[in-house]
Order: structure tokens, then C-alpha cells, then sequence
């Protein structure tokens, strides 16, 4: 009978580390389907985003990096002190992942947190002295499905072919 109980029991522990395949005992007569995908039941994050989008966009450009290329933009503002300037996706994604939407076009918004109305640092900027500028590195694997890039700002929209 001892001889029958260790191996029993050796392999009753070892299928229940099995997780949820369909060899772990004690998911037999689960009445819940199992999952058919990685997304988290809750969802991805929805865009908590509350920086509102910022200055008119000036220039746009690519510049080489060892594995991809960094998007630079160029933007102006109405005042200076604009902190937290960043480039970041339209559509709500997971955190450090960066894909196109269905059709190849990676849309992007300029935002960023304006100075407080009596600040020092809220003076009228001289549009060509002061520029603002935020760049965003992709490497070779995001860049691969992405045909062009569509940059937002609050008053115009710049596009950067591949």
C-alpha cells in the first residue's frame, strides 16, 4: 500500500502544479471557460491622459539611431514654461508598447502642461527663439509595421512617411 501512495501522491502534486491546462485536477469541474486571449480581463489602461495638446508643430523629422530611428519634433507655443512635453500615442496602449492602428499609421499628440496663468515663467514666447521640442525613440521591431506617422498638435497635424 506505501509503495501505491508515494508515486499517487508524487503525481497528484504534479499535475496540480500544471496550472491551467487541462491536466490539473482541481480544474476539472470548473463551470468557467478557459481564456482565449492574454488581454486582461479589466481591459488595457484607457488614455488617462489629461495633458492637453499643445502649440503648432514647426518641423518634423527622423534621425538615425543604432536599432531604429528618434522622431524629433519642433513645436512653438503661445507662452513659455510648458512642462512635461511628450509624444504620445492617440489611442490608448499597453505601457511601453507602440503599434500602428489597422492601417499602417502610427498617430501620435504633442501634450504638455502649460505654465500657471501668473507665473513668471507664463512671459509671450518669440515664436523663433523659443521653440519646444520632444522626441520619441523607435527601434526597428515598432518601426517594421509602420508606413507613416501622423503628429498632432493643437493647431495643425504633420505626416512623416516611413
Amino acid at each position: 500500500m506505501r509503495k501505491l501512495t508515494v508515486p499517487l501522491l508524487c503525481s497528484a502534486l504534479f499535475l496540480t502544479a500544471c496550472g491551467d491546462s487541462g491536466w490539473n485536477p482541481l480544474g476539472w469541474f470548473s463551470s468557467e471557460p478557459p481564456r482565449s486571449t492574454l488581454e486582461p480581463e479589466t481591459g488595457y489602461e484607457q488614455s488617462s491622459e489629461l495633458r492637453p495638446v499643445i502649440g503648432q508643430i514647426s518641423s518634423a523629422r527622423w534621425e538615425p539611431l543604432n536599432e531604429g530611428r528618434l522622431l524629433v519634433v519642433t513645436a512653438t507655443t503661445p507662452t513659455k514654461g510648458y512642462a512635461s512635453v511628450e509624444l504620445v500615442t492617440a489611442r490608448p496602449q499597453p505601457a511601453e508598447r507602440i503599434t500602428p492602428d489597422s492601417d499602417g499609421v502610427l498617430r501620435l499628440r504633442l501634450v504638455g502642461w502649460p505654465p500657471a496663468p501668473d507665473a513668471p515663467a507664463g512671459q509671450i514666447a518669440r515664436r523663433p527663439n523659443d521653440p519646444i521640442t520632444a522626441a520619441l525613440a523607435l527601434s526597428s521591431t515598432q518601426l517594421a509595421p509602420i508606413s507613416s506617422v501622423e503628429i498632432t498638435s493643437a493647431t495643425n497635424t504633420v505626416t512623416l512617411r516611413r
